[in-house]
């Protein structure tokens, strides 16, 4: 894709906005061809180059081994001492996979964390995951760059449709860091794909309510 193309397109979907009470997000659409979600799935977490403009909201579950680091770093603190009060309670575990946007866990104790968390956070993707960074040793000393990749880290997969979707970026951001955001993403979703690019059916920006624009379309999907 060219950038100016990707260019073009968030300035028309800015100009077809409608104002919101609240600061709608940028959505990437990506719609699949020649892809089968029954019999292949995408799991990709892409680290933006740019800014997107929200600050996201990460928690750590650990033992003591990190919890004195995790505490000023991170936006929440699970312990696992603290398992037992977390055990079962489903409305509790609900607003927490709600609250938070990831999870870092501490490796060692993955098994328990699956144990009482999985049921929650698992159907609702936020399982720590290898792939993001997200699991970390006991002896990691410094847990500031996870909390600040994790900031600018998308996750892009496929549930039960051939189409992926991530935010880049909000309505106030600068053009050129969302185009710059989209095409990281759309450059590392390439080689992951069957097909490759021949994989790709259409290309969408859209605000959170506005109406979707296709790159190198130059009009509404």
């Amino acid at each position: 894709m060219k950038k100016e193309e990707i260019l073009k397109t968030i300035k028309a979907v800015k100009e077809a906005s409608k104002k919101r009470n609240f600061k709608q997000s940028f959505d990437l659409v990506i719609n699949l061809k020649f892809f089968d979600p029954k019999k292949n799935s995408i799991e990709n977490f892409i680290t933006l180059p740019r800014n997107r403009g929200k600050k996201l909201k990460i928690c750590a579950i650990v033992d003591k081994d990190l919890s004195v680091n995790a505490k000023t770093v991170f936006d929440h603190v699970i312990l696992k001492d603290d398992f037992a009060d977390w055990q079962g309670d489903n409305k509790k575990l609900k607003k927490m996979a709600i609250d938070y946007d990831f999870f870092v866990a501490q490796a060692n104790i993955m098994p328990q964390i699956a144990t009482v968390f999985g049921k929650v956070l698992g159907p609702r993707g936020k399982m720590p995951n290898p792939k993001s960074g997200a699991i970390v040793p006991p002896n990691l000393a410094a847990l500031k760059p996870v909390y600040e990749k994790l900031q600018n880290t998308v996750k892009v997969a496929t549930k039960n449709e051939a189409v992926v979707k991530c935010s880049v970026g909000m309505e106030d951001s600068n053009d050129e860091d969302i185009a710059d955001n989209v095409t990281a993403v759309y450059n590392s979703l390439i080689p992951v794909l069957p097909q490759e690019e021949a994989s790709i059916k259409s290309v969408v920006l859209k605000l959170t309510m506005g109406k979707p624009f296709k790159i190198n379309a130059g009009g509404k999907d």
